[in-house]
């Protein structure tokens, strides 16, 4: 009888830690700046879906380097409902963009690295341009 007692509580407790999960999907891992000018918008937008079964919650978001700003949605998100982590790179850098942005959560998968890409051009031409 004690046997079946703890099979029986061993059992429902291993259907109830597997019971709600919440799980992050973003619609594009990474964003393209493309081509912008010095001093241009730097404000840009993940968007991403709860597709899990419990709240999600983002817990951090973190970027390589100070010129990118990361935000985080204020409170849970509910399942099946969708946010955005707003991302704004300092534009007035010029060159190549290459970063990445860590976000930690209590999704099935705790951690997901996004990048943002592109390339910052002056807003005047060099000397060796104008030759």
């Amino acid at each position: 009888m004690k046997k079946f007692a703890l099979i029986a509580l061993v059992a429902i407790f291993g259907f109830t830690a597997q019971a709600q999960q919440a799980k992050i999907t973003f619609k594009n891992d990474t964003i393209d700046y493309g081509t912008i000018a010095k001093g241009s918008d730097g404000l840009r937008v993940f968007e991403f879906t709860n597709t899990g079964d419990a709240p999600l919650i983002i817990t951090d978001v973190k970027s390589s380097c100070g010129c990118t700003i990361p935000k985080k949605p204020d409170g849970p998100v509910a399942p099946g409902a969708s946010s955005t982590i707003e991302v704004k790179y300092d534009t007035n850098r010029v060159g190549p963009i290459r970063r990445s942005i860590t976000v930690t959560s209590n999704a099935s998968e705790p951690m997901v690295a996004l990048k943002i890409k592109g390339e910052v051009k002056s807003d005047t031409a060099s000397i060796l341009e104008k030759s």
